[in-house]
């Protein structure tokens, strides 16, 4: 299923010498290759809170340094003429700094093995190199946009045949899948519909017509701290770390981790061989972002859901599974712990959207999401603007449709401003005691109107995990 070298006998299942050496691998031709750093593993016996986990961070560090230091260095130093003796020799191939991450990311994964990569979309890559001519691949129908450029340019230049169907629906997928399937691609919730999908239904099911397919989970949306998707029966994690595991939007990076050792090694030899490994720089900021992420998350969680309360109290059609309207509540708390701060709503009027995103000003316009600041953008314009108009339409995309990706703003604020943009644009009608969304808004009956303005005005907290 892949045109990487499988694992070496010799290595499967185990880890030369104490954890942290290296592990040695050959190249198609039966070359050594550069030492792969171990398989990233807790070495703390005890496991605390996430939360915890999150800050406390490991080193081995000869001088005992609080901050793991950037081992700005694209060589290594080695003791004989043969070389491939020392844990490191060259960073493309591994680097203290990237390994000192992937040991911290994997732990907060549930992970064997985590893999930084220079974006989300590398990550992407590096698993889809697994594929081979004449694979399936099945995944979803709502995608974010960079994902379905990648399986088009796939499906038309490098012979893999895609399905795109409702993964909100297990039974859809069970049609799908067969023995030529090589891998189940599943995002949930889903960008920018905020869709949620039966992690472990769509995986047992996968698993149980095909035990060789892969089943990988995009779990940008809502980062490890909300999900594990691992533990829900994914084989491969992957997240975006340039959102809300960096939270500044300062790097671009990816996330990739594992439970298979073989298909750890798999990916491994990719990056390596690609050379699309993360960068010294980039792992030390990524590992710093990381640190602040549960307080980051705590507030940006607690201004999506004030906000998502109150553009619904005020008649819009809101999608974030947050809010005990979504169709999906249930099923995605029961296998995550937290919503996320990513929202979208319908206005009924293209027009009307695009002069309520360029009313805004504490809201910035631009794609991306998961740092501090606030952002707003409509996705058929600019994150999912490459998925053609007719296919769009085929998704049931609303080209209307207005995405906002939440910060740690003061809400107040951010409510204040979007208020403001939501007037100016048109977009309400203006009664005595406030307004009310125009055109295609959604209609919510009396009593939940009373209850979603009641909350909006006190604010409220998201459900407990």
């Amino acid at each position: 299923m892949s045109g990487t070298p499988p694992l070496p006998e010799s290595s499967k299942g185990k880890v030369t010498g104490a954890i942290g050496k290296a592990l040695t691998t050959k190249d198609i031709d039966g070359h050594d290759l550069p030492p792969s750093p171990a398989p990233s593993t807790p070495q703390n016996g005890r496991k605390y809170a996430l939360a915890t986990e999150l800050v406390y961070t490991e080193s081995n560090d000869q001088y005992n340094a609080s901050s793991v230091p950037i081992y700005q260095s694209a060589t290594f130093k080695q003791n004989s003429a043969t070389g491939g003796n020392e844990e490191y020799d060259y960073t493309r191939s591994g680097n203290p700094t990237r390994t000192h991450l992937e040991r911290h990311l994997a732990k907060i994964m549930n992970a064997n093995r985590a893999l930084v990569v220079s974006s989300g979309m590398g990550c992407l890559d590096v698993i889809t190199r697994l594929l081979r001519p004449g694979d399936e691949v099945v995944t979803g129908d709502d995608l974010y946009g960079g994902t379905n450029r990648l399986l088009k340019y796939l499906s038309t230049h490098g012979d893999i045949i895609v399905h795109h169907v409702d993964t909100t629906n297990p039974e859809a997928v069970r049609k799908v899948v067969t023995s030529k399937t090589a891998l189940v691609l599943l995002e949930s919730p889903t960008n920018p519909l905020l869709k949620i999908t039966d992690i472990p239904a769509v995986a047992s099911i996968s698993h149980e017509l095909n035990p060789s397919v892969i089943v990988a989970v995009d779990n940008t949306m809502l980062s490890p701290l909300l999900q594990n998707p691992l533990d829900l029966g994914a084989d491969i994690v992957y997240e975006s770390g340039t959102k809300y595991l960096s939270g500044h939007h300062d790097l671009m990076a990816g996330v990739i981790a594992i439970n298979n050792p073989a298909i750890g090694e798999r990916l491994f030899f990719t990056i390596n061989a690609s050379g699309c490994g993360l960068s010294p720089f980039d792992s030390w900021l990524l590992l710093r972002g990381v640190k602040t992420l549960g307080v980051r998350m705590e507030k940006q969680q607690s201004n999506a859901h004030h906000i998502a309360t109150f553009l619904e109290s005020h008649g819009f059609k809101v999608r974030y599974p947050g809010l005990k309207s979504h169709p999906q509540y249930d099923l995605h708390w029961s296998m995550a712990r937290g919503a996320g701060a990513v929202l979208s709503f319908e206005t009924g009027d293209v027009n009307v959207s695009e002069r309520i995103v360029e009313s805004a000003r504490l809201w910035a316009i631009s794609v991306s999401f998961g740092c501090v600041n606030s952002l707003i953008s409509m996705p058929c314009r600019m994150s999912h603007a490459s998925i053609d108009e007719k296919t769009r339409k085929e998704r049931e995309l609303p080209e209307d449709l207005i995405r906002l990706c939440v910060g740690i703003e003061d809400v107040g604020d951010l409510v204040d401003d979007l208020s403001r943009a939501l007037v100016q644009a048109g977009a309400v009608n203006i009664t005595p005691d406030g307004f009310r969304a125009l055109g295609a808004g959604h209609t919510l009956d009396e009593e939940s109107v009373i209850q979603a303005e009641s909350e909006s005005s006190k604010g409220v907290e998201t459900p407990a995990e």
